[in-house]
């Protein structure tokens, strides 16, 4: 049911509220129908509304075990994919961005848009929360009288002044005097947005520097950073209905999602490189399915971003476990200020207590045990900043010992070494999944010279910690075309896996989209499910001896070894310049033989 309802709202267009008034029944029901679980259906009366609606847009629930399908377009998405697209986010980041375009530099904007979406997004949430109190006690107004006597009943708190309904204006609220008996009414609507903040951060001290970070009141040289009147116009763009932020409204990693989008789309820079990427939400949950995450199973993400892979793990964890009531333990590490931000917003409003750190994990981990060494985990997850260069002089004095014993030094780019990295903190049972660009599977690969990042690739082969490699699709990431890879590590591989590598070639299990490509919901179940049976699957799935891996010189990239039957003229640059340095070296031995068989032809 939660599926089919919300493929009838995404193909219909309408809201939680507005589907409420169409099947005439109340937010709060439709918000507890949607709910993760499915275990509260409607009554028959109801059904046959839903059923109607569901003809009306095209949505076939003939089969109630299958999720629902969207007829209409011609094209077939599960419900839940449907209803959670991210173009209704970015639609909303882009009309907030034009309200106050000219009003402060692009890479600006995130440090206004960024707390307001989260203010949007904890008072949606409280909306959801008030009114399954009041579902249950009968009347919104008892609700609210009961959460505000007994504010552990919600997640967070919000004192009225800082609901939406009164930021934006549709709701009335009766400012109280000072101490001194002087009105507190703000001026205009940075100060109040400066006052809500600072409100919502003395009822929940756990936001503090995560939600109060800017002042939206600002001045400099006595004018206003950004004018109130276009903080309005933020304020109404993100009031459209269409652009609710509730519990069933949005991806898991939405905040995530809206700040890569603010800095792909005003090209911000802010110490990002073209190297580093935001995970799309379907490789995380990808990485997750493949790694299945236990209750009580300690996780770490030392470049966690804005917690995106954490949280999937989490997620995971209880689809497959449901009756846990344990959950992971989490870590995360960041470098980036403003992702860092993000990470705990994130954290935050999924209730999830994950330990997040400041510092760069390559100089400084932050995460260390009581003896100063290294703490340890049962799963790691990562996307690194792909094909970083780093001075050969932090991996060669090391206080950690992470580089030298472990395939050695790398003089190149970084990718292997955050492999290293990566191992020197999994656990004796540790397993890992780590997105790297493609070339760190080649490079090296059938040169005549020594190379110390194939050197690196040989160490993890031959110590068969590689468990498996597989190969994304084109254009998923936002920041680039390349397609990416993803790097599972095991140091205790099963019985039936020791000393075999898994390659699989996922690279046309996509759907195409504008201006990304993605994998659906469906794409991410067959992709686990094809990796976790490890049966060769013609195109898609190899499983190598290590032996093999040898005699190609280390060459990890799947499309060598599960290519499909029309991907001949479509390899990767890297792959096809180590295949012409090798066929060079073959000629210049042949030349040479042949020139001492004619030298002794002359003698």
């Amino acid at each position: 049911m939660p599926g089919v309802l919300r493929a009838i709202r995404s193909s219909l267009g309408l809201t939680q509220t507005e589907l409420a008034e169409r099947l005439g029944v109340s937010f709060a029901t439709v918000n507890r129908w949607e709910g993760d679980d499915g275990s509260t259906t409607p009554q028959k009366a109801k059904m046959a509304s839903i059923l109607a609606l569901a003809e009306e847009a095209g949505v076939d629930i003939a089969d109630p075990g299958d999720d629902a399908i969207v007829t209409s377009a011609g094209r077939k998405r599960t419900g839940k994919a449907d209803a959670k697209t991210t173009k209704p986010m970015e639609q909303m980041l882009w009309d907030a961005a034009c309200s106050i375009r000219g009003e402060k530099d692009a890479a600006k904007f995130k440090d206004y848009l960024l707390p307001l979406l989260f203010l949007k997004r904890l008072s949606d949430v409280f909306d959801d929360e008030v009114s399954r109190l009041a579902e249950e006690f009968g009347d919104r107004e008892v609700a609210l009288e009961i959460a505000e006597a007994d504010k552990e009943l919600l997640r967070f708190y919000l004192p009225k002044e800082a609901r939406w309904g009164v930021l934006s204006g549709r709701e009335s609220y009766n400012w109280p005097l000072d101490d001194r008996g002087r009105s507190t009414t703000p001026k205009d609507i940075g100060e109040h947005l400066t006052k809500a903040v600072r409100a919502v951060v003395r009822y929940n001290p756990r936001l503090s520097g995560v939600i109060d970070v800017v002042d939206f009141a600002a001045e400099r040289n006595g004018e206003r950073d950004i004018n109130p009147a276009k903080l309005r116009g933020v304020v109404e763009a993100f009031s459209d209905p269409r652009y609710r932020l509730g519990l069933a409204d949005v991806q898991p990693d939405f905040l995530g999602r809206a700040y890569e989008y603010l800095l792909r789309k005003f090209a911000e820079g802010s110490g990002q490189s073209a190297g580093e990427f935001f995970t799309p939400t379907e490789v995380g949950f990808l990485m997750a399915r493949i790694l299945r995450p236990r209750p009580g199973e300690t996780c770490h993400d030392y470049a966690c971003g804005s917690g995106g892979l954490l949280i999937k793990l989490q997620l995971i964890a209880r689809e497959l476990d449901p009756t846990s009531k344990v959950p992971l333990k989490m870590y995360g590490q960041e470098l980036q200020a403003e992702s860092y931000a993000v990470a705990r917003m994130n954290t935050i409003i999924h209730d999830m207590d994950v330990d997040l750190q400041r510092g760069d994990t390559m100089i400084n981990p932050r995460f260390r045990d009581a003896n100063g060494r290294l703490q340890r985990y049962d799963i790691v997850v990562a996307n690194p900043m792909w094909n970083q260069t780093f001075s050969p002089d932090i991996f060669e004095d090391d206080p950690y010992d992470r580089f030298t014993k472990a395939g050695g030094v790398t003089s190149g780019k970084g990718d292997w070494a955050w492999l290293q990295h990566t191992l020197s903190v999994m656990s004796d049972g540790g397993r890992a999944a780590v997105v790297l660009d493609t070339g760190a599977l080649t490079r090296g690969s059938g040169s005549k010279n020594d190379d110390k990042e194939r050197n690196i690739r040989k160490w993890f082969v031959d110590h068969d910690y590689v468990e498996g490699a597989i190969l994304l699709p084109d254009n998923l990431f936002y920041n680039t075309n390349a397609a990416g890879i993803i790097i599972i590590l095991n140091k205790r591989k099963s019985t039936a896996r020791k000393d075999k590598i898994l390659m699989l070639n996922a690279s046309k299990r996509f759907s195409k989209g504008r201006p990304k490509n993605y994998l659906t919901e469906s794409h991410v179940l067959e992709l686990a499910r094809i990796y976790q049976a490890g049966q060769p699957l013609d195109g898609e799935l190899a499983v190598i001896d290590i032996a093999d891996v040898v005699g190609a010189d280390y060459n990890l990239n799947p499309s060598r070894w599960a290519a499909k039957a029309n991907d001949a003229n479509h390899r990767s640059i890297d792959e096809i310049v180590a295949e012409l340095i090798q066929i060079d070296e073959r000629l210049i031995k042949a030349n040479d033989a042949m020139y001492r068989l004619l030298g002794q032809v002359v003698k």
